[in-house]
């Protein structure tokens, strides 16, 4: 096995072997480490810890990766999430982030958290009202997940409360960076 196969890397692209035994290997290593995101080129992949690790959502790491672009850092969800907000005002094109997974994958948790991201990123956008409307958009948002989640949810082997259901999410943000609505659809 080449060497970038044994050690591990940040981004799987870039291992020497490319086959399934060595991307199994290299998410099994990170994991080990508490390093559950890993890029492919420009997919994130999650291993869902099944426990808290310290420091790795808190406001810290929101400012942190906010004021990074795409590859600067450590993989992490709150990377993709500031891309898609940087290219929502570079490009002014909609973005758009696919969440994909098994059951009791974490699809969810990782939902809240790039909604989390985002609601951070649109009350720091310059010229936000400090007016408290504009944060009761966001939290209702952020706090519109288990209001969702208790609606067509099942026990499955891996969650008490699996969604039977994708959700689209859109947000709809204002010309200076904060949201302003949004909406989830079934």
């Amino acid at each position: 096995m080449h060497q970038s196969s044994i050690d591990g890397v940040e981004d799987m692209s870039a291992l020497a072997e490319l086959h399934e035994a060595a991307i199994m290997h290299n998410l099994h290593q990170r994991y080990q480490k508490d390093h559950i995101y890993t890029n492919i080129g420009s997919i994130l992949a999650a291993v869902n810890p099944y426990k808290q690790i310290s420091g790795l959502y808190d406001l810290s790491a929101v400012e942190l990766y906010s004021q990074h672009h795409l590859g600067e850092l450590p993989p992490h969800i709150f990377a993709v999430a500031n891309e898609s907000y940087r290219c929502l005002w570079k490009r002014h094109d909609s973005q758009c982030v696919l969440i994909s997974g098994e059951s009791g994958a974490g699809k969810t948790e990782s939902t809240k958290l790039l909604l989390q991201f985002l609601s951070v990123m649109s009350q720091n956008s310059a010229g936000t009202p400090s007016s408290e409307n504009a944060t009761r958009v966001e939290q209702a948002i952020v706090q519109s997940s288990p209001i969702m989640e208790a609606f067509g949810n099942a026990k499955t082997v891996y969650n008490n409360n699996s969604s039977r259901f994708g959700k689209f999410i859109q947000l709809h943000f204002s010309q200076c960076g904060n949201i302003q609505g949004g909406c989830i659809v079934d």
